[in-house]
């Protein structure tokens, strides 16, 4: 890590507090029917206003959680290819980004959780709800080229791609973020339509957008993702959402 991690635990706070922008509430159309078999059947949801942040908690502000509650880092934590600050944080389990939002909220005095899909897909469209990606319909582009063609060894520096219409980058890009929820490929026949959070239980967890060694396979704001909570991936990092 360089010396830009190394923030008073207040400052960072309070940075992590200025980096959450408010999702209006709202309905849309959830999944796919051109999708692959679970993101199917497309289905219209009603949801709640919320927080999210700008960019996927990076380097920087979880070292200020390590310092606080003196966990051991994450796999991948000191490696070159993944350790500026400005980074997102990586090989973070489902259960460590959970216990990271637990902490925040307190630190904030807010709620601050893992988001639903539904809040996830909602939140990744930006308004653009017909369109497949979080920038509209063309694959996302950094720059001037676009990911479909660009190799990445590691993860980029957060705020790569641009913002999508509710100020929000990376989603569908850089790193697969945990979601809350639990996963099941035919959860979508039986969900509920107004701000539904998931099976009761399962075995893995969902996540969602694409990565820099996946960059087009999840990229889709629809396409879903999941994996054992315990794994810790170094193409898996998460955002942080809240209540209004």
């Amino acid at each position: 890590m360089n010396s830009e991690s190394a923030q008073p635990q207040e400052d960072g706070a309070v940075a992590m507090a200025g980096s959450l922008v408010t999702v209006p509430g709202g309905t849309f159309w959830m999944g796919d029917d051109r999708g692959r078999s679970d993101e199917r059947p497309r289905h219209r949801v009603r949801l709640r206003g919320f927080l999210a942040s700008r960019t996927p908690v990076t380097n920087a502000e979880y070292a200020l959680f390590l310092t606080a509650t003196g966990r051991e880092p994450p796999r991948f934590y000191a490696e070159p290819q993944f350790a500026a600050s400005r980074q997102p944080v990586v090989g973070v389990s489902w259960d460590a980004a959970n216990a990271y939002c637990s902490w925040l909220s307190r630190r904030l005095g807010c709620v601050c959780r893992l988001p639903s899909e539904a809040e996830w897909e909602y939140a990744a469209r930006g308004g653009l709800e017909s369109q497949p990606y979080a920038w509209g319909a063309l694959p996302p582009r950094c720059g001037e080229a676009s990911l479909a063609d660009v190799e990445q060894a590691a993860t980029w520096l957060v705020g790569a791609s641009p913002a999508n219409g509710f100020g929000l980058h990376d989603m569908g890009f850089n790193v697969h973020e945990w979601c809350h929820d639990w996963y099941s490929p035919r959860y979508y026949a039986e969900a509920v339509d107004c701000n539904p959070s998931g099976p009761p239980s399962g075995r893995r967890r969902t996540s969602r957008g694409g990565a820099w060694r996946h960059r087009m396979k999840v990229s889709r704001c629809s396409a879903r993702s999941s994996l054992c909570p315990s794994f810790e991936y170094n193409d898996y990092g998460f955002r942080v959402f809240g209540d209004l």
